[in-house]
C-alpha cells in the first residue's frame, strides 16, 4: 500500500495550493502597505500578527512546489506596491478588508481540504483555516468594540416548533397578496450579501479613484454601480418586512488618487470578490424558500457574472493573468511526434 506522504501530489491538490498561494501572495502585498499605514496600535498588532502567520503558509506551500519540482507562481509581491502613495483607506477599512477576505478564505480552505488526499496538504489546511478562524474572530472583536461593525436584526425567540402547512409559504405570498415576512435563515443570506456589496462599493471607490489605466478604472467604477445597486435591491427586500437594513458609515475611502497597489493586483482582488459573490448569491438561492427570492438572487449573479468575465478579458489582455497549471495536451503532443 503506497503511503499518503510519499505518493505524488494530485493535480487537485496542485492546483488548491496553486489558488491558495495566488491568494495568500495578494494578502501579503495589502496588509502589509496596511499595516504601514495603519495609525491605531490595536489595529496595527491584529495586522501584523496576520503577516506573520500568512507568510509561514506561503513559506509551506513553497516547501510543498519545490519537493514536487513544481515551479513557484509568480503570483504578487513588493511590485506591487508603491510605499511612496498616501493612504488610500483608513484603519477601520483595513480591519474590514482583513476580516471579509478571512470569511472568503475560510470557505474556500474548507473546500480545498476536502478536496485533499496527502497528509501534508490536508495538514497544511486544517493550519490554515485555523489561523484563517483566528484572525476572523480577532477582527471581528475589534470592530465590534469600535461599534462600527453592523449586526444583522435582531428578533423575538420562538416559543414552540412550527410546521409549515401551506403551499403559499414557498411562494411568498400571503392574504391580500402581501409577501411574507423572510424567516431568519433566508435573512442571514440577504445580510451577507448586503454586508458584502457595502464594503465593496467602498472598495471599488477608491480603486477607481488611483487605477492608472483608463479601462480599468472605468471597470471599477462600473463594479461600485453593481454594488450600489445590489445594496439598494437588498434592503428594499429587507424593508418589505419591515425590518430596518443595518448600516455603518465607518471604513471608507481617503481622497487619495495616488495609487498605492499596481492595477494587476486591484484587479485580482476584484476578481476575488466577485468570484465570492457568486457563492453568495448561489447559497442564498438554494436556501431560499420564497419563491421570488431565487429569481431576484439569479439576476443579481448574471450581473456580477457579466462583470467577473469582463474583468477576466481585461486582465488577459494587460498579461496579468497567471495561467494555472495544465494537464498534458495529449493530442498536441502526437501532432508534435
Amino acid at each position: 500500500m503506497v503511503n499518503a506522504a510519499k505518493s505524488k501530489i494530485s493535480s487537485a491538490e496542485l492546483g488548491t495550493l496553486w489558488m491558495t498561494y495566488q491568494v495568500e501572495s495578494l494578502m501579503d502585498v495589502f496588509i502589509k502597505r496596511f499595516s504601514y499605514d495603519t495609525d491605531d496600535n490595536k489595529a496595527k498588532r491584529i495586522l501584523d500578527n496576520y503577516i506573520k502567520e500568512n507568510e509561514k503558509l506561503l513559506s509551506e506551500i513553497r516547501k510543498i512546489f519545490n519537493k514536487e519540482k513544481a515551479v513557484i507562481p509568480q503570483a504578487f509581491s513588493d511590485k506591487d506596491i508603491f510605499k511612496d502613495a498616501p493612504s488610500l483607506f483608513d484603519y477601520i477599512f483595513h480591519i474590514m478588508f482583513l476580516r471579509i477576505m478571512m470569511r472568503i478564505s475560510l470557505g474556500v480552505s474548507a473546500i480545498h481540504f476536502s478536496m485533499s488526499y496527502r497528509n501534508d496538504v490536508r495538514e497544511f489546511y486544517k493550519n490554515a483555516i485555523k489561523i484563517l478562524q483566528d484572525t476572523y474572530g480577532t477582527c471581528t472583536d475589534y470592530l465590534t468594540e469600535q461599534g462600527v461593525l453592523a449586526k444583522p436584526p435582531y428578533m423575538t425567540m420562538p416559543k414552540e416548533v412550527e410546521f409549515i402547512e401551506e403551499k403559499k409559504y414557498m411562494s411568498g405570498v400571503q392574504l391580500f397578496g402581501n409577501k411574507r415576512a423572510l424567516n431568519t435563515i433566508e435573512i442571514a443570506f440577504l445580510f451577507q450579501i448586503l454586508e458584502v456589496n457595502v464594503f465593496g462599493m467602498q472598495l471599488m471607490t477608491g480603486f477607481a479613484q488611483v487605477a492608472k489605466e483608463k479601462e480599468v478604472r472605468e471597470y471599477f467604477i462600473k463594479g461600485k454601480e453593481l454594488a450600489k445597486k445590489i445594496v439598494s435591491n437588498m434592503n428594499s427586500i429587507i424593508l418589505q418586512s419591515d425590518i430596518q437594513p443595518p448600516s455603518t458609515w465607518a471604513g471608507k475611502a481617503t481622497d487619495s488618487v495616488i495609487p498605492p497597489f499596481s492595477d494587476k493586483i486591484m484587479m485580482y482582488c476584484t476578481n476575488i470578490m466577485a468570484s465570492s459573490a457568486l457563492g453568495n448569491n448561489a447559497l442564498g438561492m438554494s436556501f431560499s424558500m420564497r419563491s421570488d427570492l431565487p429569481a431576484k438572487l439569479a439576476v443579481i449573479s448574471k450581473d456580477t457574472l457579466d462583470l467577473a468575465r469582463e474583468g477576466g478579458k481585461l486582465m488577459i489582455k494587460h498579461k496579468w493573468l497567471e495561467e494555472p497549471p495544465q494537464m498534458e495536451d495529449r493530442n498536441m503532443l502526437i501532432q508534435t511526434k
